[in-house]
C-alpha cells in the first residue's frame, strides 16, 4: 500500500500566519506539523509515501524531510497547482500509486489513541473496497457525515448538512482499493470548482464497498486548520507528552520500533537534535533499550 499526504491549499484560515509559508510546516509543540499525518501513515505500515503541496513549498519540505531515509521510507514530492479537492490527490499521484491500494491523510489532522496502530494495520489489509473512520463530533454541520447502523454498515453520506443524521463527522484518513483513481478521474467539479471526497467515497458506498471503522472515547482526532485549532493541538500534545514522559508523533521512533532504521541511526540524530528535549528523548530510547 502507498500514503499520500495531501499538504496543499492556501491556509487562508490561518492569514497572516501562512501568507509565507505552509501551514503544514507550522509547529505543533516541538515538531512540524507535517510530522503528525507521516506518523500515522509509518504506524499503517506504510513506506513508500508522496506528499502533495503548492509548488513554492516543494524546495521547504524537501529540506526538512529529503527523501524520507533518515526514518526508513521513501518520500517522493508533486505539486498541486490550485486547490482543486481532496480527491483530486488521486488525480495528480496517479503513477505513484500505480496498482497499488493507497492511504490519504490530510495534513492538518492529528490523531491519538491507545490502540490506534492495530487498526491502522487492520484498514490498511484491506484489499476491496475503502475504509472512513467515524468520530462523534457536537457540531456535525461542519463536517463531511457518516450515518451507519448497528454493524457499522454505511448508510449515508452528507457534505455539512443542515440538519445530520448522526454525530459522527468523518475525519481526514481514508484507505481505498486502486479503483480509486478511475473513480477519482470521472468526478464532476462541485459547485466550488472541487473534486470532493465526499462524492468519491459515495461511489463505494453505491458498490456497497464502503466501511465504517469507529474511533471510539479515548481517542483524539484534532484539525489544525485554525487559530484555536493549533492552540488546541499544542495544549494537547505538550499535556500528553509531559504527563507521560512519552512523544507523540517521533518519527525517529516509530522507525526504530519498527526496525526500519538502526540504533546507530537513532543516536546519530539524537546528536544532531542534542540541545533540545527531542534529542534527549531519542537518547533514552537507546538507554533504555540497553537496560533491557
Amino acid at each position: 500500500m502507498k500514503g499520500i499526504v495531501l499538504a496543499g491549499g492556501n491556509g487562508t484560515r490561518l492569514y497572516p500566519i501562512t501568507k509565507g509559508i505552509s501551514k503544514h510546516l507550522i509547529p505543533i509543540y516541538d515538531k512540524p506539523m507535517i510530522y503528525y499525518p507521516l506518523s500515522v501513515l509509518m504506524l499503517s505500515n506504510i513506506r513508500e509515501i508522496l506528499l502533495i503541496t503548492k509548488p513554492e513549498f516543494v524546495g521547504l519540505y524537501n529540506n526538512l524531510l529529503g527523501n524520507g531515509s533518515e526514518w526508513g521510507i521513501e518520500i517522493s514530492y508533486m505539486v498541486q497547482e490550485d486547490p482543486k479537492g481532496i480527491a483530486d490527490a488521486f488525480v495528480i499521484g496517479e503513477k505513484f500509486i500505480g496498482k497499488d491500494n493507497v492511504c490519504l491523510i490530510l495534513g492538518d489532522n492529528i490523531f491519538y489513541g491507545q490502540g490506534f496502530s492495530p487498526i491502522l494495520e487492520k484498514a490498511s489489509k484491506k484489499n476491496n473496497g475503502a475504509v472512513i473512520f467515524a468520530y462523534y463530533v457536537n457540531n456535525p454541520q461542519e463536517f463531511g457525515v457518516i450515518e451507519f447502523d448497528e454493524d457499522f454498515k454505511a448508510i449515508s453520506i452528507e457534505e455539512k448538512p443542515l440538519n445530520p443524521k448522526s454525530n459522527y463527522a468523518i475525519p481526514g484518513l481514508y484507505f481505498f482499493d486502486n479503483s480509486v483513481i478511475a473513480k477519482a478521474k470521472k468526478l464532476n467539479p462541485s459547485d466550488r470548482g472541487e473534486l470532493e471526497i465526499t462524492d468519491l467515497i459515495k461511489d463505494y458506498l453505491k458498490e456497497d464497498k464502503l466501511y465504517v471503522q469507529l474511533l471510539g472515547r479515548g481517542f483524539a482526532w484534532l484539525d489544525t486548520g485554525t487559530y484555536d485549532g493549533l492552540a488546541n493541538a499544542t495544549d494537547f500534545v505538550r499535556t500528553i507528552q509531559k504527563r507521560t514522559g512519552l512523544s507523540i508523533a517521533c518519527l525517529e521512533e516509530i522507525a526504530y520500533r519498527k526496525k526500519w532504521i538502526t540504533t546507530d541511526q537513532l543516536i546519530k540524530t539524537g546528536k544532531e537534535y542534542e540541545k533540545t528535549e527531542y534529542g534527549t528523548y531519542l537518547k533514552n530510547i537507546v538507554k533504555e533499550d540497553v537496560k533491557k
